[in-house]
């Protein structure tokens, strides 16, 4: 539940318009102003003059107030919303692995700790930062995870490798890349030395490094954790 309440938090920081930000998440979690008002204990045209951008944007405090009562408010109910939210992260979950990193990599060090081969756009391995990874079955990330699930594998930045298993030829995981807005830094297509040339193409047309590697995925998580 930490991880939700920083990850709406940062939603409405980060939001051109925070308070339409705010008004959306009142809205998921079904509380009017006049309730939110009262468990905050201030007026409701505050709680329209921020939701209709007429007052400066909140500080941390008052976000992190705001983010709490929603919460609260949805524990007193029964959990109504929480538990679907929570459902649905489970669920996501159960695709893909993410993990960032306490400091930056460069892609040079990450090919190394997962003892891979450059195969597309070796000459940008030296520009390529990462700041986490996401592990994913491409089979089950292609043929069963919805669509709208997609920018839940970038994590908190695209700024990442994407490592695929359950790999042929390399040739869907980059189409789906390609058709998605979002891009990783690095590709690692996992268990294969050959890749199809279409997804080479394609990497190189994205401008994203493409890695190979047989080490063992579960050595793979052991190293890259400790960063």
């Amino acid at each position: 539940m930490d991880k939700l309440k920083t990850d709406i938090a940062g939603e409405i920081i980060l939001s051109k318009t925070p308070g339409s930000t705010m008004k959306k998440w009142r809205e998921i979690f079904a509380i009017s102003q006049v309730d939110l008002a009262a468990f905050l204990k201030i007026s409701p045209s505050t709680i329209s003059d921020y939701e209709g951008n007429r007052r400066p944007s909140p500080g941390a405090s008052v976000i992190k107030r705001f983010v709490e009562s929603l919460f609260t408010i949805d524990t007193q109910r029964g959990n109504p919303v929480l538990s679907k939210l929570s459902h649905d992260i489970e669920r996501s979950e159960q695709f893909f692995e993410l993990h960032e990193f306490a400091t930056t990599i460069s892609a040079y060090d990450f090919m190394k700790i997962i003892n891979a081969q450059v195969v597309a756009n070796e000459d940008l391995m030296g520009v390529k930062k990462l700041y986490g990874y996401t592990l994913m079955d491409s089979l089950r990330i292609i043929l069963e995870m919805p669509f709208n699930q997609f920018p839940k594998l970038y994590g908190s930045m695209s700024e990442r490798a994407f490592i695929f298993t359950q790999v042929s030829t390399g040739r869907s995981p980059l189409v789906v890349i390609r058709v998605t807005p979002m891009k990783p830094s690095v590709v690692v297509l996992h268990g294969i030395s050959e890749v199809d040339p279409l997804a080479i193409k394609i990497a190189q047309k994205e401008q994203i490094p493409v890695l190979t590697t047989r080490m063992d995925i579960a050595k793979i998580k052991e190293a890259l954790n400790k960063l």
